[in-house]
């Protein structure tokens, strides 16, 4: 009879438990797997702040389930909300369909805890999901856009004062990003940006309580270079709907005021009949096996577990803590089905990240290292891309650069736009065309010896090898091969100073290149055969140039060829403009009076329901 496994949340956890289960019984039928989430994406987390404050648009951390599971066909995604779950029978049940088990992992995730402090609820913004984000992100640009229009002055400040509570690392990255955007929607708005005003508030005696004080006091001071009002060792007592009260009874005027300060565990799950903990956690063993049952794991920011290799302390409600824990549920799953010893949970973490806006962040890795500036935001940008190759998502790995690094507005990351991309690439048109003719010149020489050139179709070898000239030099004089070489040399010599021979980039070619060319062509028959190929090769890529058809492939290939050329002792340096032509041809040349423009939309749309599924709002792989 086959298993059924079925994980509540797509979050880090669950994808994590999934995407192992999903390897181990891949070509296994007897086993199935169903990861249910109410939405038909994993958000992620870290970056809401992103979307908060207006760098990145919601789509970029927003990853279809399916493209993320494509090559994992026997995980079965559903989209729905589970309300119950029956241990008796069980079965998870949903509001759209119910869901029998032989083994469960519960990995819904947190939500925002308030702490019964009045006024949060009503008149705060929380920040712990994709809907969060986009209402805070809404809500700061009504707050501009009625501060542009109010008269008075007092009122004017009060729409302009934004605050943050909780000094955690999500309250700091909010805060950083809002430094950041408030200043250009300030100048979109015409309004005078010293009126804005930036408050952190932190009821603990100080902010970042899981880095040491060297980072601390590297964000302190940085926020503060910024202009961000910060108190400390005095906790939110009321929030208003303009102003915020402090346990000290200072009030702050504002019409902003953004929850971070803590949160607990989902509160579906205290319908789930598992022991609860602290801030409604989930008790669960070193194995992530819920306390009172067998076939029941907890994964994610919903586990209480207190980890002996941590002082005692339960584990944090991090990424990596949820992936490790979504991992032990599943190889505990695993080991239950196969019969083999469960593997504990060990807590290992390789440090801490905090942006500060999309320039400056802070860092204390491997509990050693501590880095500030571009290298710690370098780092955080290399780990969210190695997550994603981690989960074998090249695409979202791509598409995670093109956001953070090529798409981005106002400069708002640690190249400060230089590398943004938002030109007219009409511009490249007329190169493309004039590289296109230098390639198709040089075809129409080496095929049909036009415009004085020799053609490669003769059944005389122009490469010039030593291995293959010592053939010619048994039968040619060596007045003969030494004009074969002269021709190589000119193959490209379309521009340098009259009456000077170009120079080359290589006199002869390095050893290790001459035993691949060797290989390749070890013969003048293979030689022949080469060059009358490589002829063509040029003459197409000439076309396909002048045409705007797949520029990006065929301008890479051309830098390859380039590459080849000045290795073989064929290429001159005066001509090594063909290469930064090229890299630049790989923008998107041609998408502008181009086939490209027609053809790679199709063939994007081709290749991404062939390759990653059509993606869908909606999931119902197990609902029959």
């Amino acid at each position: 009879m086959a298993k059924e496994i079925v994980i509540v949340g797509a979050g880090f956890a669950g994808v994590a438990a999934a995407r192992k289960l999903g390897k181990k019984y891949k070509k296994d039928k007897t086993v199935n797997i169903t990861l249910i989430d109410r939405h038909s994406y994993l958000t992620y987390m870290t970056e809401l702040h992103e979307i908060a404050g207006g760098r990145l648009e919601p789509d970029a951390i927003k990853y279809d389930l399916r493209r993320i599971f494509h090559r994992l066909n026997n995980v079965k995604l559903v989209t729905d909300n589970v309300s119950e779950i029956d241990h008796d029978n069980n079965v998870v049940i949903g509001e759209q369909s119910n869901y029998k088990f032989d083994y469960l992992v519960l990995a819904v995730g947190a939500e925002p805890n308030d702490f019964g402090i009045d006024g949060v609820k009503e008149n705060g913004f929380t920040l712990w999901s994709m809907e969060d984000a986009e209402r805070v992100r809404e809500h700061i640009i009504d707050m501009v856009y009625k501060a542009a229009r109010e008269h008075d002055p007092v009122k004017r400040r009060a729409l302009l004062s934004f605050l943050v509570c909780g000094g955690g690392f999500t309250g700091v990255e909010m805060i950083g990003e809002l430094v950041e955007w408030l200043p250009i929607l300030a100048e979109e708005h015409k309004l005078n940006p010293d009126e804005i005003s930036f408050h952190l508030v932190e009821a603990a005696p100080k902010i970042l309580n899981t880095v040491t004080e060297k980072e601390q006091e590297r964000a302190m001071k940085y926020m503060r270079k910024k202009g961000i009002d910060i108190t400390l060792g005095d906790g939110i007592a009321k929030i208003a709907e303009d102003h915020i009260e402090l346990a000290s009874g200072k009030k702050i005027a504002t019409y902003t005021s953004i929850w971070t300060a803590g949160i607990k565990a989902n509160t579906d799950a205290s319908e789930w009949g598992v022991e609860q903990a602290r801030a409604g956690r989930l008790v669960a063993d070193q194995y992530m096996q819920a306390k009172g049952y067998d076939n029941v794991f907890v994964a994610g920011d919903l586990v209480y577990y207190e980890d002996p290799t941590n002082n005692n302390m339960p584990t944090p409600q991090i990424v990596q803590a949820a992936e490790l824990t979504g991992d032990v549920a599943a190889t505990s799953i695993i080991s239950e089905i196969s019969g083999t010893e469960k593997e504990e949970f060990e807590g290992k973490y390789d440090g801490n990240m905090v942006s500060i806006g999309s320039t400056y962040g802070v860092a204390y890795l491997y509990d050693k290292y501590s880095v500030q500036g571009f290298i710690a935001m370098f780092i955080k940008h290399a780990a969210n891309v190695i997550y994603f190759l981690s989960i074998g998502s090249f695409y979202y790995a791509w598409l995670y650069i093109r956001h953070e690094f090529f798409t981005i507005k106002h400069k708002r990351n640690i190249f400060r736009g230089h590398l943004s991309a938002h030109g007219n690439i009409l511009w490249l048109v007329p190169l493309r065309l004039f590289y296109g003719a230098m390639w198709l010149v040089e075809g129409l020489k080496k095929t049909f010896g036009m415009f004085g050139g020799q053609s490669w179709f003769e059944d005389e070898v122009v490469f010039p090898f030593p291995w293959l000239q010592e053939e010619v030099t048994s039968a040619a004089s060596a007045t003969e091969t030494e004009e074969v070489v002269e021709v190589a040399k000119q193959i490209f010599s379309l521009n340098y100073v009259y009456g000077e021979e170009p120079m080359l980039v290589f006199d002869e070619m390095p050893g290790w290149f001459a035993s691949i060319m060797e290989f390749m062509m070890p013969n003048q028959d293979v030689a022949l055969f080469m060059q009358k190929m490589m002829s063509l090769v040029e003459l197409g890529i000439g076309l396909v140039l002048i045409a705007g058809l797949f520029t990006f492939l065929v301008s890479g290939l051309t830098v390859v060829l380039v590459a080849m050329f000045c290795l073989s002792g064929m290429f001159v340096w005066v001509n090594m403009w063909f290469i930064p032509a090229a890299i630049a041809l790989m923008m998107g040349a041609g998408r502008a009076f181009g086939l490209d423009y027609y053809v790679m939309p199709w063939l994007g749309k081709l290749f991404d329901g062939w390759i990653w599924g059509k993606p869908k709002h909606i999931y119902t792989d197990n609902i029959g």
